[in-house]
């Protein structure tokens, strides 16, 4: 009885478990609001038409510089087969019917005039004084041993005319260096002389531009390095 009177205890005490309450319907989802359809866009405002550019003004022909004479009334030149002479003047002469501007060049040592085209000067040879550098490496030329070729005198003249007039200053020096004849030594031909005067002349009448002293005191100048070698 007992045992049949704790099973009833028991069995008041452990309660029925509740039955779980159904669920809820989950809420329905709102029904989506048609998207709003996109604006139709404007049409593009057409494009205004491009005004026409002007034409461009026609530029004027650039007139041609002028080019800078070398040379100018007054200046010193060389000109290689008559040495230094002296611009007179720059004149205009018309030949065979056209206009030529030439250099008008006086060489007092052969009482003579010559005319240059100025559109010759370079192909012609005619130049400035030779630098003061190289005149003094013209005159340590002169201080030098002779160096006299064993060949024919004709041809060793024809070499030392070819020196002389290319109108450099250190090949003119050359000639007077191995045609002059100190003291003991044999003299000059005719020929020999009349070569050694013009080269040294030649070389003289520079050196007095150059130095802007006389001719005889370049001279004077030119004989002394030679009996000093």
């Amino acid at each position: 009885m007992a045992q049949t009177t704790k099973t009833a205890q028991t069995a008041k005490k452990s309660k029925p478990a509740k039955a779980s309450k159904p669920a809820k319907a989950a809420k329905t989802a709102k029904a989506s609001k048609p998207a709003k359809t996109a604006k139709a866009s404007k049409p593009a405002k057409a494009a205004k038409p491009a005004k026409a550019s002007k034409p461009a003004k026609a530029s004027k022909p650039a007139k041609p510089a002028k080019k800078k004479m070398p040379f100018k009334p007054g200046d010193f030149v060389v000109y290689p087969t008559h040495g230094v002479g002296k611009v007179v003047s720059v004149e205009i002469q018309e030949i065979a019917g056209h206009k030529l501007k030439l250099f008008v060049i006086s060489f007092d040592r052969d009482r003579m005039m010559l005319r240059v085209p100025v559109s010759k000067t370079t192909t012609s040879g005619l130049r400035k004084l030779s630098s003061r550098k190289k005149m003094d490496t013209a005159m340590e030329t002169l201080k030098g041993r002779a160096r006299v070729k064993r060949t024919m005198w004709s041809r060793r003249a024809q070499e030392y005319e070819a020196k002389i007039n290319s109108g450099d200053p250190i090949s003119i020096a050359e000639v007077v260096r191995d045609l002059h004849r100190k003291v003991g030594q044999p003299d000059q031909s005719f020929s020999e002389r009349q070569i050694f005067e013009s080269a040294r002349d030649r070389l003289a009448h520079e050196l007095a531009a150059v130095e802007k002293t006389d001719l005889e005191e370049a001279t004077v100048k030119l004989e002394e390095l030679l009996q000093a070698a």
